[in-house]
């Protein structure tokens, strides 16, 4: 018993629940408070960092679902040249030549703004990163000099999309 005859209130460990100041009992509940406090701010955090990345993967998907869509948009000029070609009732095979130039301008032009580049190597060394070699023939040239181009080659960006197909010169 304390000196006013009161008993002093304890907790269900048994410890002193006194109102002094110094007492563990109001440190305990204060260090409970900051507790909840520091894990509703974890779980607050947590929730915007899953918010973050769920936004990111959207917007990843977004970009690679529509990566194309200028691309595409400028192909569709194109593509409306080559159908107003095939409507064109003249038999006139120049007519047919004109408007086969102006379509393959356009397309240039779709090329030359999204940096694809033609690969077109006649007479340069033989390089197997932008070359295939379909074969090999006797040559007045340096050995391995391209002499012939079977099919273009074009890059992205300088990266190769597809290397240009090649008859390369063999040693004599």
């Amino acid at each position: 018993m304390t000196e006013n005859n009161q008993e002093p209130q304890v907790d269900e460990t048994g410890e002193n629940l006194a109102t002094e100041s110094n007492d563990p009992s109001i440190r305990i509940a204060e260090l409970e408070a900051e507790l909840a406090e520091a894990q509703a701010s974890v779980l607050y955090v947590k929730a915007d960092g899953e918010n973050i990345r769920r936004r990111a993967l959207d917007d990843i998907e977004k970009a690679r679902k529509f990566a194309l869509e200028k691309f595409s948009n400028e192909l569709l000029a194109v593509k409306d040249s080559l159908d107003a070609a095939l409507l064109i009732e003249a038999t006139d095979a120049q007519s047919y030549k004109d408007g086969v130039q102006i379509t393959a301008n356009q397309l240039s032009s779709v090329f030359d703004k999204f940096n694809i580049a033609e690969v077109n190597p006649v007479g340069e060394k033989f390089d197997p990163n932008k070359h295939q070699a379909i074969s090999m023939l006797d040559s007045d040239q340096e050995p391995n000099t391209v002499i012939t181009v079977l099919q273009k080659g074009y890059t992205l960006n300088e990266r190769v999309l597809r290397p240009a197909l090649v008859m390369v010169s063999k040693a004599k």
